[in-house]
């Protein structure tokens, strides 16, 4: 079989560079976009979430990664266009976005977070996890779901690249899963504890996983319901940027200091918190938002579906139960601290 050289010979008759690095990305880079455009199809007209339908048929079509013709395009899916839509978030995020919420609920996300992803990493060997999958989904839990779990992965050091592939297709997939199952019994465990619209808007904001599933929720309720739940997990989602600097940081002290060491902060970090500030200082045109917004969805649902075709389903099934029922102890953690924040502060008086 040819190898990726072969196929796509490099400069030649005065080809440039880039040319010739986009010719040899084409064939899986071109199966990454195709799965993008095929899970947003299916989300907007069955309306399964379109994270999960990427990760779904990018396994299914995991004997492409047999043709060594796919891997440079599905590599530059899986790292770059990550990278870059997981930047773009940051034109979501202002600083006017901390002072509508108020102090208190500012205080209690930034514990909710902080003691979601402790849980995950101290009970991950009750699980038979390591302490970096407990970091991993606590993570994704914690802040926001299928994003944050990319993110982290991106940081986290690889003693084996299929192995630490595995584990975030399984935390995309878990959490986008439980995130759904949230959407559909979160509003209705509100209702029967009495919540008012702007309480249940918090407690949604701050336990679903996903934007997506926080935006189906919360305004399923009342639209009072939903403006809270948005405001409130866009605030988590601020959080992604300075976590994963952290864990960037920690892991970095333990690289050896004669091999080579990632970053002092990685790019898309800085990125991220660059058009947050930036977004901050100036308004935004409406039309360079949303575009930015819709380049970044397209970016992720292409990396997570180049990830799913790398990935074997039994490799993913090789994570086990006790991986299941780590993702849902941290889920049902974090839900219960929100749940007793919500009852014992005054969040009625939040505007």
């Amino acid at each position: 079989m040819a190898t990726p050289d072969q196929a796509f010979p490099a400069e030649k008759d005065g080809e440039t560079s880039l040319a010739a690095r986009m010719r040899l990305r084409f064939p899986g880079l071109s199966i990454a976009v195709l799965i993008a455009l095929a899970s947003a199809f299916l989300s907007e007209h069955y309306g399964a979430p379109a994270m999960l339908l990427a990760i779904l048929i990018g396994l299914a079509l995991h004997f492409l990664s047999d043709d060594p013709r796919m891997l440079p395009g599905l590599e530059f899916a899986a790292k770059t266009l990550l990278r870059a839509g997981i930047t773009l978030l940051g034109l979501r995020i202002s600083l006017g976005m901390f002072a509508d919420l108020g102090l208190p609920m500012l205080l209690v996300l930034a514990a909710a977070v902080a003691l979601t992803i402790g849980f995950g990493m101290t009970v991950s060997r009750l699980f038979g996890q390591a302490s970096r999958f407990g970091l991993l989904t606590g993570g994704a839990v914690a802040i926001c779901g299928a994003s944050a779990a990319m993110a982290i992965a991106a940081v986290l050091p690889r003693k084996s690249a299929s192995d630490a592939e595995r584990d975030m297709v399984f935390a995309v997939f878990g959490v986008t899963m439980l995130s759904t199952l949230a959407m559909i019994g979160y509003p209705i465990l509100a209702a029967a504890l009495g919540m008012s619209d702007p309480v249940t808007g918090v407690f949604l904001g701050a336990t679903i996983h996903d934007v997506a599933q926080v935006v189906g929720a919360g305004f399923s309720v009342s639209d009072t319901a939903g403006d809270m739940a948005v405001l409130v997990k866009l605030i988590r989602v601020t959080m992604l940027a300075p976590v994963v600097l952290l864990i960037a940081l920690a892991f970095r002290r333990s690289v050896p200091s004669d091999a080579k060491r990632p970053p002092l902060v990685p790019l898309f970090v800085l990125g991220f918190l660059a058009l947050a500030i930036l977004n901050s200082l100036i308004e935004i045109p409406a039309f360079v938002a949303e575009g930015a917004n819709a380049a970044s969805r397209w970016a992720l649902l292409a990396a997570i579906g180049a990830v799913g075709v790398k990935t074997s389903l039994p490799n993913i099934m090789s994570v086990g139960r006790r991986a299941i029922a780590l993702l849902v102890a941290e889920t049902v953690f974090l839900a219960g601290f929100i749940l007793i924040c919500v009852e014992f502060l005054p969040l009625d008086r939040l505007h």
